[in-house]
């Protein structure tokens, strides 16, 4: 079973030291003797060789022809195995060595070590050298690919730096790695992304169908892993990067979302978190500690939480929210101060009152427009009152008038009697 492991993290890594390994592959062994058995039983059978040994004086391992054919057999075909690292030899038959590229990598796969035995996912999690072929010509490799479902990281770009490079040199990865991911899908429509917000956008997107969702806003998040020279000079290089690269990590304000809306959207944004092996290996929780910085915060998390986005949709949300009703609010007093007073008692007109004059067109002209409904009854009750006095009066006066008349005509007809 050890054969095998080793065989196939060689395949995947290319370059390891027995102690990489070890903690990779066999955290719970007290220390790497097994690991280092193994490598020696693999090199007599010709599957392994020494490649060189390191600043530390560990020694690093590859695979032979031999070796890479037998790895190739036992990772899954979902697995992509590294390339052959052949053997080269100089005018006098003595290896060349290549101690920058075999620094690099044995920081690469003491970063793929660190997070594996922090629980993100296992070897077979991780790939080398994933290509990011761009339409201009250049192809952007990533050191790293990590996917680790099971610790909330689907997906996770990593790129290992030994301050050892420009700095323009990291902001050009990471611009290359948002071209990269705003490229469009083969047969998407152009135009239908165009007019998509938000997440929507990613279902047209090359990104999507390489990757798998990252649970998150944003692009998959790229970690940059810094090791060597000194801490102050790791974070004056982690900072130069921040002030440099913003344009691509950092987000937009929502558009035209009115006062009071502070989220950031992240959804075409490329989360970048970095970190040091140096912190990680002297943390006690290793790389699941809080040894993580998300460019754009000062605090240090743990990865799910510098992945994390609480002010992007989920504040968002909350704030979109207080808006609406802060509006509703607004919208009301308004209203309120708008709504007519009866000019009898001085009441404020009823909603039913209001609305009813405003559908049909309110008169000022005509004082009844100009009362509540309990005033305009009092008036129509009034105003009924006074018809049916005048109505009495006046069948009273008619009556007494017929009755003069009929008292007029009688007195005239005894007379002529």
């Amino acid at each position: 079973m050890r054969r095998k492991e080793v065989l196939r993290a060689l395949g995947i890594f290319q370059r390891a030291t027995a102690d990489q390994l070890w903690r990779m592959l066999r955290p719970a062994d007290r220390h790497d003797r097994c690991t280092r058995d193994t490598l020696n039983a693999l090199k007599k059978t010709g599957l392994v060789r020494e490649e060189t040994r390191l600043e530390s004086g560990h020694k690093l391992w590859v695979l032979t022809e031999k070796g890479h054919k037998e790895a190739k057999t036992l990772l899954p075909k979902s697995v992509r195995i590294s390339a052959l690292r052949k053997l080269r030899l100089d005018a006098k038959g003595r290896p060349v060595k290549d101690d920058g590229y075999d620094e690099h990598a044995a920081a690469v796969t003491s970063t793929a070590a660190v997070l594996t035995g922090a629980g993100y996912g296992t070897p077979l999690s991780w790939q080398t050298e994933m290509a990011h072929r761009l339409p201009y010509g250049y192809t952007q490799y990533a050191d790293l690919t990590m996917r680790a479902p099971d610790a909330g990281v689907p997906a996770m770009l990593m790129e290992v730096d030994r301050v050892n490079e420009p700095v323009d040199d990291l902001v050009a990865k990471l611009r290359r790695y948002h071209d990269w991911f705003e490229l469009l899908a083969p047969k998407a429509d152009a135009s239908r992304e165009k007019a998509a917000q938000g997440a929507a956008v990613h279902d047209f997107r090359l990104w999507s169908r390489i990757y798998p969702p990252t649970g998150r806003e944003g692009y998959v998040p790229l970690a940059f892993v810094f090791t060597g020279k000194t801490e102050a000079q790791r974070e004056s290089r982690m900072r130069r990067l921040e002030k440099a690269a913003r344009t691509y990590f950092a987000g937009e304000p929502y558009p035209g979302r009115g006062a009071g809306i502070t989220a950031v959207d992240y959804h075409q944004a490329v989360p970048v978190a970095v970190t040091e092996l140096e912190r990680i290996t002297a943390d006690p929780a290793g790389a699941a500690g809080n040894v993580w910085r998300r460019l754009g915060r000062d605090e240090w998390q743990t990865l799910g939480d510098a992945l994390d986005n609480p002010d992007g949709d989920r504040l968002y949300e909350v704030q979109w929210e207080q808006a609406r009703r802060r509006k509703a609010e607004r919208e009301a007093a308004e209203r309120e101060a708008r709504r007519p007073v009866c000019t009898t008692c001085g009441a404020k007109f009823t909603d039913e009152r209001w609305e009813y004059l405003l559908g049909r067109g309110r008169s000022w002209g005509n004082r009844t427009d100009e009362l509540c409904e309990p005033c305009l009854h009092e008036h129509w009750e009034q105003v009924q009152e006074e018809k049916t006095a005048r109505r009495q009066a006046e069948e009273v006066a008619a009556r007494e008038a017929a009755e003069a008349e009929a008292k007029k005509n009688r007195g005239l007809f005894r007379r002529r009697g």
